[in-house]
Parts: structure tokens; sequence; C-alpha cells
């Protein structure tokens, strides 16, 4: 699973272990120059989170708009998507009120569309190439998937730095702030300090009240996350997080392996973070 990802996980933005201090200065005008966060917003998370990547940076922001705009719920939305996924259509977005040759880094944020970026952030990429610029994703998804879309990214940029950024579940978008102070503080965008977190434990079988915990964190979800076979956990300041090796098999009788993460804290319900699927 560590090799999966290098971005902070969503449920360990906490405080435990050793201080860590980093030596970023102030980002807006730093030495790697102008910073602007870009996204695209459906239903308002993403914004959300672009919005807090905006103020903690103090840096510019733009947001990729479409011109037909997605404003149906949640079926009337998928059922257009894989509509215009079958037949190829290439969504039309908006010019920018910005100029992007003016920036050295863009923070750039989708909501996560069948496992990759939605389709106006498509069209985007296919008309911006944005050479020669880091490039940090974000995104706001169900279960998971930044770690494919950032790829995706990097395929459609290739002549970008891109670097896998901060994702959060849309059910927690609440807890963004102080997360994504942590991720930006960690990764040397802003100075600050932060806390080194433990390292998980050693994988085991799933005990049955382990099993208890990722079924309570799981099962109402509107999609079957599989069963877990192993389990891996630390202790943080607001509770247990879990790391749950996980089973199940695709509509078309596939297996399929994923991590789960759960956190667990005293007098909340689990909730898991974050699906990486392997």
């Amino acid at each position: 699973m560590k090799k999966l990802s290098t971005v902070i996980l969503l449920a360990t933005a906490l405080i435990s272990g050793s201080a860590c201090k980093s030596n970023k200065t102030e980002q807006t005008e730093s030495q790697e120059g102008k910073t602007i966060v870009l996204y695209y917003s459906q239903t308002g998370a993403t914004k959300a989170v672009a919005e807090e990547l905006q103020k903690q940076l103090g840096c510019d922001i733009d947001s990729i708009v479409a011109i037909n705009p997605y404003d149906g719920d949640y079926g009337q939305t998928i059922a257009r998507w894989m509509q215009e996924k079958k037949d190829s259509v290439k969504v039309e977005v908006k010019p920018l009120s910005v100029n992007l040759d003016e920036y050295d880094t863009v923070f750039l944020g989708f909501p996560i569309w069948g496992g990759t970026y939605a389709l106006p952030m498509a069209s985007f990429l296919s008309e911006n190439k944005l050479d020669g610029k880091n490039v940090v994703t974000f995104a706001t998804f169900g279960s998971g998937g930044i770690e494919k879309a950032t790829l995706d990214v990097a395929v459609a940029l290739p002549g970008a730095d891109v670097k896998e950024g901060y994702g959060v579940r849309n059910a927690r978008v609440a807890k963004a702030p102080q997360e994504i102070n942590r991720f930006l503080i960690e990764n040397d965008y802003v100075e600050g300090e932060f806390e080194a977190l433990p390292a998980f434990s050693e994988p085991t079988d799933v005990s049955d009240e382990e099993a208890a915990i990722f079924h309570a964190a799981c099962d109402n979800y509107q999609f079957p996350l599989g069963n877990p076979v192993s389990v891996a956990s630390r202790k943080t300041q607001e509770g247990t997080e879990y790391e749950f090796g996980v089973k199940s098999t695709t509509p078309d009788g596939q297996e399929s392996n994923a991590i789960i993460y759960v956190i667990a804290s005293e007098g909340s319900s689990p909730e898991f973070t974050r699906v990486v699927r392997e």
C-alpha cells in the first residue's frame, strides 16, 4: 500500500509522534514563483477544498466551468457521463479568466468520476499542456481514485511535473481544513510544524472485533466495498486508524484487491476515509 501513494492520508491529519518542522518560506512569491489553485467542481465539494487551499497558500484561484453544466442529481449526472463517455463527447468549457503563463505551480482539482478526473477536466487538459509547470493534483471522491487520476493527469501533461496531492471523501469535506494544513506543511508548500505519525503495525488476520469495525464503517456505502482479509493499525490522537486489506468481486466475476482506511474514534461511529484500489 505504502508504495501506492505519497499523499497524506485523510484520516491522519492528527497530532501524534515527534514534532517536525518545514523550512518552506512564504508560498505565494516563493522561489518557485507564482501559484494558482485551479479546479472544476460540480456539487461544490471540490470548490470548498480549492478555496481552503487558496486561503492557506495565499495564492490566486480560478475555476473550470462547463458550458453545459452538470446540474442534475447523482443518477442524472452518472447517466449523462456514461453516455458522453460512450459517445466520446468532448465537454466544452469556458475560457479561464487568468493567464496560466504567469504561474509556475498549479494546484489542479477535480471530482473523481469513474475512477479518474471528471470530463470537464479532461477537456481542459486536452487544451492546456502546462509545459514546464509544477502540477499538484487534489480531488474529492465518493471512495477514492486520486492515485489513478494523478497518473492520468501525468499522461495528459507530459511536459509538466505532476505530483499527487490531497484527496478527501465528499462525506468528510468538513474535516479538510486541518488535513490540508498538515498536507501543505509536510510537503513544504507552506511553512509550519507538524507531528510525525507512527508507522502502521505489521498486517495480521482480521479479528471479529476488527471485522465489526470495518463493516460499521463501510456497509452503508452505496456500493459494495468487499470483505477485509488483513489489517494493520496505529494509534493517533483522534483514535485508532486501520489499514484493511480487502478482497471483492467485480461485476464481471474478477477478483479485486484494495486497501481501505478506517478511523475509529471514541464516541463516534467508525468511518472509512479512502479506498486505494490495486
